[in-house]
């Protein structure tokens, strides 16, 4: 597909087509907030799935802060070694993005559960991926959960980060690659943000008749 998308409902009911084979499945839908949690809703409602949040944060390299060196949840936490990146920097971010992942955690989830994602096929959904290096750690973190597949959906990404998210993930769905990457928001005729009362709404919405059991990989 090329061109672009009228919005992030439509991108979620596009990806919902290519994702079809997963309805009713022992799957759930993992949005990363904001931005993908509206996408992941008509995923999950498409597919009669439940639909959670992934709160994880990357952490930084202290001298390129586009450039991840790990990610961190509430109870997780992937390192990726750098001999030139102090021991105390990483304990330090540690402690300052898990201090605004429980916020996060308590605005969008309350205090739901974790669910158990040991041999779920986790879909994990956002509304497009620049770089990747955030989504890279995110699906590293993942795997120590032992899933049966993980699947990446986005509407939009650049065409040289599929070979990469091919050789690590089961599955890698996008509606718009494009060798001309222009940022995530030039491929929506609207894409206006999306708040943490939309978010909460959403998930409380589609899991309205699933038990909702939260994703604690905040």
């Amino acid at each position: 597909m090329t061109g672009v998308l009228k919005d992030r409902i439509e991108a979620g009911l596009l990806l919902s087509e290519k994702l079809k084979k997963y309805s009713n499945t022992n799957s759930i839908v993992l949005a990363i907030p904001r931005g993908g949690v509206p996408v992941g809703y008509e995923i999950a409602k498409k597919l009669n799935l439940p639909l959670d949040v992934i709160l994880s944060k990357k952490i930084p390299h202290p001298f390129n802060k586009e450039f991840a060196i790990g990610a961190v949840t509430l109870d997780s936490l992937i390192i990726d070694e750098h001999p030139d990146v102090p021991n105390s920097y990483i304990d330090k971010e540690v402690v300052r993005l898990r201090e605004l992942l429980r916020h996060k955690n308590k605005q969008y989830r309350g205090y739901l559960p974790a669910p158990n994602l040991k041999g779920k096929n986790l879909i994990v959904v956002d509304d497009g991926i620049a770089t990747g290096n955030t989504m890279i750690a995110t699906i590293k973190m993942l795997r120590k959960y032992e899933p049966n597949n993980i699947i990446v959906a986005v509407p939009v990404c650049p065409t040289d980060v599929i070979e990469k998210f091919n050789t690590i993930v089961e599955e890698f769905d996008c509606l718009i690659a494009s060798s001309y990457f222009r940022g995530v928001g030039g491929f929506f005729y609207k894409f206006d943000q999306v708040d943490d009362y939309e978010v909460s709404r959403l998930i409380q919405d589609a899991n309205s008749k699933h038990e909702l059991t939260a994703l604690k990989i905040d």
